[in-house]
């Protein structure tokens, strides 16, 4: 019990560190310092595109969205207050770029890809980009399964994908989830379940077809 106890009070501890730190970058980030805005970007650039670029699987549109988050969150840090963390709210809008991305992509590639006089050399959206920094995720796998992983993460519905995204490559909490996706913790649960429940579909049928693969984690949890 008095372990227990003791490990409450660090994770305290360890959250309002935290809070005191984000409110500090805020009210440096509002009174327009640099060093503010390079902190910002320090901590938060490498996180923001490696969830861009695991919701979208394409480098080129994963840099477009860092860039329109970084520019949100620079023209509204006036208005953040502090109800959530500051990487809950950054990585809300990263999420909402990626929406937006999906939507412009559906609305006005498709176009621009039956109108070229050769198709076969258009580079296909969905094709998979291996992300060059290694994740725990990475670590997990050798390449060839992280691919397979990969494909069958950009097959399964993107409302689930973005939910398993967050928890097991991002390591973020239900709570968190939550409030970056703006749903209740019920639909967070229920939609990281049916994401990873597809996923493991869409896994066991890549398995079946290249019955040589065995997919064994490197490492145990």
């Amino acid at each position: 019990m008095a372990t227990s106890i003791l490990d409450l009070s660090s994770e305290r501890t360890l959250e309002a560190g935290a809070e005191a730190e984000d409110a500090r970058l805020t009210e440096a980030l509002r009174a327009g310092s640099e060093r503010a805005y390079e902190e910002l970007l320090t901590r938060f650039q490498q996180p923001v595109y490696t969830l861009a670029l695991r919701l979208l699987n394409d480098q080129s549109e994963a840099c477009d969205v860092v860039q329109e988050v970084f520019l949100k969150v620079f023209r509204n840090i006036s208005s953040f207050r502090g109800q959530s963390s500051l990487k809950t709210w950054i990585y809300r809008i990263t999420v909402n770029e990626a929406h937006n991305t999906r939507r412009w992509f559906f609305r006005h590639r498709r176009r621009e890809v039956e109108l070229d006089t050769n198709p076969e050399e258009v580079r296909n959206w969905k094709e998979i980009i291996p992300d060059r920094n290694r994740s725990p995720f990475d670590v997990a796998f050798d390449s060839e399964q992280h691919v397979m992983i990969e494909a069958a993460l950009e097959r399964i519905n993107p409302i689930f994908r973005e939910a398993v995204v967050l928890r097991d490559i991002t390591d973020q909490s239900y709570e968190e989830i939550a409030e970056i996706l703006g749903v209740s913790l019920g639909t967070v649960k229920s939609r990281i379940l049916r994401g990873r429940e597809a996923l493991r579909e869409e896994l066991l049928s890549s398995l079946k077809s290249r019955p040589a693969l065995r997919l064994v984690p490197k490492t145990a949890e």
